[in-house]
């Protein structure tokens, strides 16, 4: 039997466990990628654990959230990511060198390598054959410090396709089309590999485009294949030397296969609040628009803003629309200068913002109060834009210049005729903005820089035999981590403080949560389906448990925020039977029994008065240990104090 792409890359750097679906594997991770939202945490976390040296082959520092610069505190903690990127050797991309998952596939992307990043769109990288996995920033420490990743062995998903887009149809459609058949929970557990006569069409930053929409259907990752399209690209970007081809066998199993007919696909759009809401553009076309914002992670390609340009070129937006173009990178903005595009954007009407994720999570270009903001983005959660009232549309570079063009929602077909783009064979280079780090000698003179912002990672306690809490909060299903630990330019500020971001903490949904869990001295919290869906940051599993939050019991949960969870000591527990959901209520105060034995056997009690709940934790003994401990930081200071003794 052959393998799949995910599996001929796993198989390679397997470390522990097999290749069975639904058993937990690790695996040998060859780069880390970090961002300055997750990395300053991440950093700290590798700090405790007393090494002198990252032993990834490549590990990369960006600087691309927490770009506003208000106050002291972000300023301060690019510093220090700076000082210890120099000092444990991590390559540092300034503030301003653009968004990591674009910077990362342009100078550093290799087909066939693992690579493990604090940031859920960290798949962005399947787009060139890599297997990229987004995760807590403590696993990406971990890694740094040449531990493995543990995961479960996903199931394989391949999606076949056929065909060719037509004119102003383009990959975010495409993205948008596995959204509408998987949703935001369908992917859970899988990796989604592409495959068929229609993937030989779309070029790497197409396929990027994909890669990093995957994310919002839960998978652990997506992969394309390595073939001529990827030989293409690294030789535009200089790097023909890291090509390798990779193919799934003919004979690959997979366990369960779809289909995208690209011939028949048509532009579609993401409606508030969830990506899943996916539908053609024709069926909402006419709906006043206020805001339009090209770029973040997903469309910031040079491809995608040179689209752009020639759709805008000698004409104006509507003067009812404010539109913002994000390029992806430093290169980007280097070349739409050289060509004279980014001129055309300018007289358009465009204004541009600074080579980062800005509006994508808040960071500035918030919506006015009740607008209607479409975006190139890859999430479209209530509030997550800074505008709690505003209804973010989630489209293709296409669609939004169409919308910004006329101030409705418009079928992009509607233009007329696509006008035809040719990009260089060649990129500019320059990456005078990635600094390189210090040698082995030179480290033990770098000083750290350290902020008054800046905290250390939480202390926590070892896990006791039984738990008596209160349910702090009960949550619908699909909460995610913006709602846990929101984003945004008055909160992320704080991402390396946590006990000033425990004020934060489920803020927007239920602003007495922070005051009410101090009060009880912890407690638990109740989710439904797929809680901690969306974001990696692990700051919505460190802020609860800072708050003494000891459990978390939902129906299912998202595949990061559960592992993150588990690293910060919090028992991530589901229901034996889903309706027992309804027999609890914020405020009652539970029991939570025998603890130790149930972690063994996989079900614990949970007790109500004389109401008992049969719940399930089905954790490995390795994720056992994490939990006993009182997280993975606490098992390995156990670990490394017994080899002392």
């Amino acid at each position: 039997m052959g393998l799949s792409i995910g599996e001929k890359i796993i198989k390679a750097h397997l470390v522990e466990g097999e290749m069975v679906a639904g058993s937990e594997i690790a695996l040998v991770i060859d780069q880390t990628l970090t961002q300055d939202a997750t990395g300053t945490m991440a950093f700290l976390e590798f700090e405790a654990m007393g090494l002198d040296r990252v032993k990834t082959e490549l590990s990369v520092a960006y600087v691309d959230h927490n770009m506003l610069q208000e106050g002291f505190e972000n300023a301060d903690d690019h510093l220090f990511l700076q000082s210890m990127s120099k000092k444990y050797g991590i390559y540092f991309s300034r503030p301003g060198n653009g968004i990591c998952h674009q910077v990362h596939l342009e100078r550093f992307g290799i087909p066939g390598k693992t690579l493990l990043g604090s940031d859920s769109h960290t798949p962005t990288g399947g787009g060139l054959g890599m297997l990229a996995i987004g995760a807590g920033g403590l696993d990406v420490a971990v890694a740094m410090a040449g531990g493995p990743y543990h995961l479960t062995m996903p199931r394989l998903i391949k999606v076949e396709l056929k065909g060719r887009l037509r004119p102003f149809v383009s990959a975010k459609d495409i993205a948008l089309k596995l959204l509408q058949i998987l949703t935001v929970k369908g992917g859970v557990g899988a990796l989604i590999e592409w495959g068929g006569e229609g993937v030989r069409t779309l070029t790497v930053p197409e396929r990027a485009t994909i890669t990093n929409m995957g994310a919002e259907t839960g998978a652990t990752s997506s992969l394309f294949p390595s073939d001529q399209r990827t030989l293409e690209f690294l030789t535009a970007q200089g790097r023909a030397e890291d090509y390798r081809p990779l193919e799934a066998d003919p004979d690959a199993v997979y366990d369960q296969i779809l289909e995208i007919d690209l011939d028949q696909l048509v532009p579609l759009i993401a409606c508030p609040h969830s990506p899943d809401r996916v539908v053609p553009v024709s069926e909402v076309a006419g709906t006043r628009v206020d805001q339009v914002c090209i770029g973040s992670c997903t469309n910031s390609s040079l491809a995608d803003l040179t689209k752009v340009a020639a759709l805008l070129k000698d004409k104006q937006i509507h003067p009812g629309v404010s539109l913002s173009i994000s390029p992806g990178s430093r290169q980007v903005l280097t070349m739409l200068a050289e060509s004279g595009d980014l001129q055309t954007l300018l007289a358009a009407g465009a204004r541009l913002l600074e080579n980062a994720c800005g509006p994508c999570i808040g960071m500035g270009f918030a919506p006015n109060t009740d607008g209607v903001s479409l975006r190139t983005f890859n999430r479209n959660f209530q509030g997550r834009c800074g505008t709690q009232s505003a209804g973010v549309y989630l489209v293709s570079p296409e669609t939004a210049a169409a919308a910004a063009l006329r101030g409705v929602i418009t079928d992009p077909r509607d233009l007329g005729v696509m006008p035809a783009i040719r990009l260089p064979e060649a990129f500019t280079l320059d990456d005078s903005q990635i600094l390189t780090p210090a040698d082995r000698e030179e480290a033990k003179t770098v000083k750290i820089i350290r902020g008054p912002n800046i905290g250390s990672f939480p202390v926590s306690e070892a896990l006791p035999d039984q738990l008596e809490l209160p349910v702090l909060i009960k949550t619908g299903d699909d909460v995610t981590t913006d709602q846990i630990m929101p984003a945004g330019a008055k909160v992320l500020p704080y991402r390396s403080n946590i006990a000033k971001l425990a004020d934060f903490c489920f803020e927007t949904t239920d602003p007495g949560f922070a005051g009410r869990a101090r009060q009880a001295g912890g407690g638990i919290i109740l989710g439904g389906h797929n809680y901690g869906q969306g974001s990696s940051r692990e700051h919505a599993a460190l802020v609860p448990r800072y708050l003494g939050v000891r459990a978390v019991i939902a129906k299912s949960f998202a595949r990061i925020h559960a592992a993150n969870l588990i690293n910060a000591g919090i028992l991530p527990l589901t229901f034996e039977n889903p309706d027992d959901y309804q027999k609890l209520d914020q405020g009652d105060w539970v029991t939570l029994n025998n603890l130790h034995e149930g972690l063994a056997s996989g079900r614990i009690n949970l007790s109500l008065g004389k109401t008992s709940i049969s719940l399930l934790c089905g954790l490995t003994d390795r994720q056992q240990a994490i939990i006993r401990a009182g997280g993975l930081l606490e098992l390995m200071k156990e670990k490394e104090n017994s080899t002392h003794e």
